[in-house]
């Protein structure tokens, strides 16, 4: 088949002037491309690179292919970002890997994806959103419990999740939150803090979808608190240890299964996604938050999870180009209109 592999690399972005230190985090290098491009010709299919933005639009214009693997995070500092190259291929009918614009809007929504995963019955920490800073002064702290996170509310990749987005109180919360609305320019959640366990969770399929593992990140250096921030992210291998399979509880281990798989079809997934969840002291797992387009670079969660349950980096982007070639097996053909 012809897969045309759609992308956006760090070096194609143009950033403004006053962008944060993070802005590029959840674009890709060249190396994941190659990775992935080389993955899906091991399976017998011929790749064309389709890149992002605007050279996106020329090239699959010009291309004639079967599928698209995407992994296009999107440009702009827009909530729907990431549904830009999904809604493109949509309209001109051309089936593509990974979740619906819907899905990806919902899903980098923080505070809108928490609602849909509340109402369904999931457990979320509680929260509270900040759109300008002229609200810092009159929300209703005492309704909160700390400590808490303050987080961007559209963003993934733990942009803007550092060290000291963790605050013990309402004074603390104020200043965090109208640095980072100041330095973001994107509603701020304040999100109650829950201690326990950071486990992040797999899922591959549509039909269904299946959990691929679990995996519990440990600091190695103890600490009251511990968060999974973009510091610890980009330091690693010298600051936590993954654990996976995840050693927990086997009723939790189940739990954990069953809200995953619930969010995934509440929140409308399809193919492959990553799910993160606070496990509490007590053995409930918190939903955090769902990336429908989850990393595949070799430094990625999920792809660190793979290869620690023995999968391949080939293995691993043959599933996910398989579940999406499955689920287009079962879709109905569309009339074009003349």
């Amino acid at each position: 088949m012809r897969i045309g592999l759609t992308y956006d690399l760090k070096e194609a972005v143009s950033l403004e002037a006053g962008s944060p230190q993070d802005a590029l985090e959840e674009y890709d290098s060249s190396e994941t491309v190659e990775l992935i491009a080389a993955a899906i010709e091991t399976a017998g299919h011929s790749v064309f690179r389709l890149g992002g933005g605007a050279e996106f639009l020329d090239n699959i214009l010009r291309e004639r292919v079967d599928l698209v693997f995407n992994i296009a995070e999107g440009r702009g500092n827009y909530v729907g970002r990431e549904a830009q190259v999904p809604s493109v291929l949509e309209m001109l009918n051309i089936p593509y890997s990974g979740s619906g614009p819907q899905c990806l809007a919902i899903c980098l929504d923080k505070p809108l994806s928490k609602k849909l995963a509340l109402a369904a019955g999931i457990p979320t920490p509680q929260w509270c959103l900040i759109d300008n800073p002229a609200e810092l002064s009159e929300i209703f702290w005492n309704g909160l419990t700390f400590p808490a996170i303050i987080k961007p509310a559209d963003e993934g990749s733990s942009k803007g999740i550092g060290v000291s987005s963790l605050v013990a109180s309402p004074a603390e919360a104020v200043e965090t939150a109208g640095r980072l609305l100041e330095c973001y320019r994107q509603p701020m959640m304040v999100e109650e803090f829950i201690p326990g366990d950071e486990v992040t969770v797999g899922i591959i399929g549509n039909a269904p979808p299946m959990i691929l593992g679990m995996m519990r990140i440990l600091p190695k250096k103890q600490a009251d608190f511990f968060v999974y921030s973009l510091e610890v992210k980009r330091d690693y291998l010298n600051l936590v240890s993954y654990e996976c399979p995840a050693r927990l509880d086997e009723q939790v281990l189940a739990r954990i299964a069953e809200v995953s798989l619930k969010a995934f079809r509440t929140l409308g997934c399809r193919d492959f996604a990553r799910l993160d969840f606070r496990v509490s002291p007590q053995g409930t797992p918190y939903f955090l938050e769902v990336n429908p387009l989850p990393g595949l670079g070799t430094h990625s969660d999920l792809v660190i999870m793979a290869l620690k349950l023995g999968w391949r980096y080939q293995e691993l982007i043959a599933a996910v180009l398989q579940a999406a070639l499955a689920r287009q097996a079962t879709r109905l053909p569309v009339v074009e209109g003349s």
